[in-house]
């Protein structure tokens, strides 16, 4: 008989729900809902280190919908996972009981680390891009993860850690992110973002660039991996590249595309950006962040050629449930 679960995954920006199963007959991870909902849980928090009411709100809200979701699919097994807002902040204990309320399961909040490996399983195993090695760089509202690892039956004898059938050879997360870096140097005291002016843009740069000067010793870019990115932004950038939505899982962008999305966003006011129908309202503001990790991640980092993936820490948690 199958096993049935449901895998939450709460970040800075936003709030996801997968439901799924293992097939008792094929053994294969079958996908029966998912839900994505923006919430901004991180609003502010980088300034006051604690979650806004509006944001509580908002993210209860959105919880109550994916508990109905839950109760109407019968799933056997509930796990919620918080990550980089969830982190940093003084005052968990509203968010814990209030989850726990609604959903009856505690929060847990992941390390870094283990956000990298979850996102790592779940980006790389539905693409068709051979046995790897893979590099993931997960961009997130609060922070990046960058993970490098292979099949296991290409991964070294020694080093990693090994998760089924693919092995972490080096994980990193970064204190950068959509979200963060957008009130940081880009929007107003609200949180808002009309047209990102230079100063902003250079100072975005200025802060990728340092972490991921540091970042990269700690990657084994040797041989060379394929880069495999996840998360809202770059499924966001692959989405007005294509003008759909639909179809951006195993798109291949190379970096001049890259490039050219990112100098549209950046150069747009508001109303521009929230005109891009493939642009989900509370993505609006801080998508030309999001862009320019990814840019200059690419560049800092010597990638010609990025593979996006829809999948990411949720499907990798589901497969934990899973077994």
């Amino acid at each position: 008989m199958a096993v049935r679960v449901a895998a939450v995954d709460c970040g800075t920006n936003s709030i996801r729900l997968l439901v799924a199963e293992r097939d008792a007959h094929t053994g294969a991870v079958v996908e029966l809902a998912r839900r994505s909902r923006i919430v901004r849980l991180g609003q502010g928090v980088g300034r006051t280190g604690r979650f806004a009411p509006e944001a509580l709100e908002r993210t209860f809200a959105a919880c109550a919908e994916f508990a109905q979701v839950i109760e109407e699919l019968k799933a056997e097994s509930v796990a919620f996972v918080a990550t980089s807002a969830t982190r940093d902040v003084a005052d968990r204990a509203e968010f814990f009981s209030g989850v726990q309320r609604i959903l009856g399961v505690r929060p847990e909040v992941i390390s870094g680390d283990e956000e990298a490996g979850l996102s790592f399983a779940g980006a790389v195993g539905s693409l068709s891009t051979g046995p790897g090695p893979w590099l993931v760089i997960d961009i997130g509202g609060g922070s990046t993860e960058c993970v490098v690892g292979a099949s296991a039956r290409s991964a070294p004898e020694s080093g990693g850690t090994t998760s089924g059938a693919l092995d972490v050879h080096a994980s990193v997360s970064l204190d950068i992110g959509s979200v963060r870096l957008t009130e940081r140097h880009l929007a107003d005291s609200e949180g808002s973002l009309d047209r990102a002016s230079p100063e902003g843009i250079a100072a975005v740069r200025r802060d990728v660039e340092a972490a991921l000067g540091g970042a990269a010793a700690r990657l084994p870019l040797a041989p060379r991996p394929t880069l495999v990115g996840v998360g809202g932004s770059v499924t966001t950038l692959a989405a007005v590249r294509r003008g759909s939505k639909d179809g951006v899982h195993g798109v291949r962008l190379d970096i001049d595309e890259v490039r050219e999305v990112s100098r549209l966003l950046l150069s747009a006011d508001r109303a521009q950006r929230a005109a891009i129908d493939v642009i989900e309202p509370g993505r609006v503001d801080v998508i030309p962040a999001g862009s320019l990790i990814l840019l200059t991640a690419m560049e800092r980092l010597g990638f010609p050629e990025i593979v996006v993936s829809r999948h990411g820490l949720l499907d990798g948690l589901a497969h934990r449930l899973v077994g």
